[in-house]
């Protein structure tokens, strides 16, 4: 079952504000000494033995909120977040690492650059998730209005990508029980939350001082975006972790 975090846990850095130039927040963590990765590439095929996590049903109308995995695995999940800025190396990096990332995206930011995004997801294994349309904070927002946020996203992303997203992140991490019965209307099987960020090159945590098995990261689509992955890879390597698809756990 999902390892249900304390929503009062202390979530790292969201998704940015509309001005997606601004460095967010960040508080750098001391690098201990490299650890002994498995014997295993980071790109793969990687050693999934049993998945040992499906997503919960959906109660009460709502969908249940996702903060980590459970798994004694070195598994470890990246998601990627808005699709503001379409970095032109971005698909290399991607197959060259092989992290099959969710990228949860928003409208605004996808269209007109349908090809770009549906490229990344054809060619690395890469799933869509839904981030609504204009990224708004959606908590204490009108049910219907947080509603359309969410469904308008998936149904224009079925329409220019040819997918339709089932996994969901509210903007900023920010939601309350309106968001996840709206989500659960709009078809997602689940809210995704994080554990850890990204952000200017530097990995932040939400416990301890490094990456742990089932911990889902958070970064963007920005102007940092090689520095940021690169950062990810190779923390994911230093902390003797490989990067497998979340959905497959959620799926």
């Amino acid at each position: 079952m999902v390892a249900g975090l304390a929503v009062a846990v202390l979530a790292l850095t969201a998704c940015s504000t509309h001005n997606t130039d601004e460095p967010e927040p960040a508080t750098s963590q001391p690098n201990p000494a490299p650890q002994a990765a498995p014997d295993v590439k980071v790109a793969g095929p990687y050693p999934f033995g049993t998945v040992q996590q499906k997503v919960p049903p959906i109660e009460n109308g709502q969908v249940p909120l996702v903060r980590r995995i459970t798994t004694d695995k070195p598994y470890v999940f990246l998601t990627m977040d808005d699709g503001a800025v379409q970095d032109p190396d971005a698909l290399k990096l991607m197959q060259e690492n092989g992290t099959h990332p969710v990228l949860f995206l928003n409208q605004k930011y996808v269209k007109g650059h349908e090809a770009y995004f549906k490229q990344i997801l054809d060619a690395t294994g890469a799933t869509l998730g839904d981030h609504t349309v204009n990224h708004p904070n959606l908590k204490g927002k009108p049910y219907e209005f947080q509603r359309k946020e969410i469904c308008d996203d998936a149904d224009d992303f079925q329409r220019g990508l040819g997918i339709r997203p089932t996994l969901f992140r509210p903007p900023f991490g920010n939601y309350d029980q309106n968001t996840l019965k709206a989500a659960a209307a709009c078809g997602m099987r689940a809210a995704v939350l994080w554990t850890a960020a990204v952000n200017d090159g530097v990995v932040q945590f939400q416990m301890g001082d490094k990456l742990r098995p089932g911990d889902i990261v958070l970064m963007h689509f920005r102007k940092t975006f090689k520095e940021d992955y690169t950062a990810f890879v190779e923390r994911a390597k230093r902390d003797g972790l490989i990067p497998v698809p979340l959905a497959d756990f959620l799926g």
